[in-house]
């Protein structure tokens, strides 16, 4: 991997994209992020604010501000990134829209490496309707529950048709679980107690620093076309057995395989063999 690769991060200075700005610096790339918040003083990379709902701005960002070299690859992390956090209509209106931005964008000044975050809402999220079989993965149809997800959902979609005009295209759409800081996990132990207090997302999460090495590695993947990938940690935030929680929780829900400890059941078996992504931080032994 060339160490000249010039990255732009959208969404850099959010929850997930300081790990990620942060990650691909220290491996090498040159990063440009933008938000529409500037990051913390002394934040690593270059910074440009950024409104990714003008599509002439998305455009001048990727060709290089002020005439600067344009970029080799695009991270889109931006999007209001959660359901609840504004009126439907405000998310919707944000978040698929700049997405094509950022797609069109690329597609304009030829960049043909773009990575997305999508989100473990599309595989049915909160699951007040089961999932088909465990553990869950990309085989099945997504099924948007909110109004969020059904814009990650057709984000997704869109980038299939991306590739599908350029085949020199790759796409990379990460399913990210719920993104977990080290202090984060301070909140674990509380959850012990209550099996049903995170059954919404079958007990899963990411670390932000395995959620950036998620994305290097699609970065850095060979592949071209659209690719979508649950991207969670190897474990639960449970300290229970994940067979037994399936049995206690979605009793009728087959199994694809045995349960092995507390995996995860977020399946992230598509990450490990097309990215070897391997996540190496857990909420047990953190540091």
């Amino acid at each position: 991997m060339a160490t000249t690769q010039r990255a732009v991060v959208t969404g850099a200075s959010g929850k997930l994209g300081r790990f990620v700005v942060e990650h691909l610096v220290e491996s090498g790339y040159e990063v440009v992020g933008t938000d529409r918040v500037a990051p913390a003083p002394g934040s690593p990379g270059d910074f440009t604010v950024a409104d990714l709902t003008d599509l002439g701005q998305v455009i001048e960002l990727l060709s290089g501000v002020d005439e600067g070299r344009a970029a080799d690859a695009v991270v889109h992390l931006s999007a209001i990134p959660a359901p609840g956090m504004a009126t439907n209509a405000a998310t919707f209106r944000n978040n698929v829209p700049s997405t094509y931005n950022v797609l069109r964008a690329a597609q304009v000044v030829g960049i043909r490496n773009v990575v997305t975050a999508s989100s473990e809402t599309v595989l049915g999220l909160p699951f007040d309707v089961p999932p088909p079989y465990l553990p869950v993965d990309e085989e099945y149809d997504v099924l948007p529950q909110s109004t969020y997800s059904l814009g990650k959902s057709l984000e997704e979609e869109m980038a299939k048709h991306f590739t599908r005009w350029d085949p020199a295209l790759k796409v990379a759409a990460l399913r990210f679980s719920n993104v977990m800081r080290p202090e984060d996990y301070a909140r674990f132990p509380s959850w012990q107690d209550d099996v049903e207090a995170r059954r919404w997302n079958l007990w899963g999460y990411i670390d932000g620093r395995d959620g950036a090495q998620a994305v290097r590695r699609a970065l850095e993947a060979d592949f071209t076309g659209f690719e979508a990938f649950v991207i969670a940690n190897e474990d639960t935030v449970m300290d229970r057995p994940s067979a037994d929680l399936a049995a206690e929780v979605f009793p009728d829900v087959p199994l694809r395989r045995p349960l092995v400890g507390r995996e995860t059941l977020l399946s992230i078996d598509k990450a490990r063999r097309i990215l070897n992504y391997a996540p190496t931080h857990s909420w047990q032994h953190h540091a």
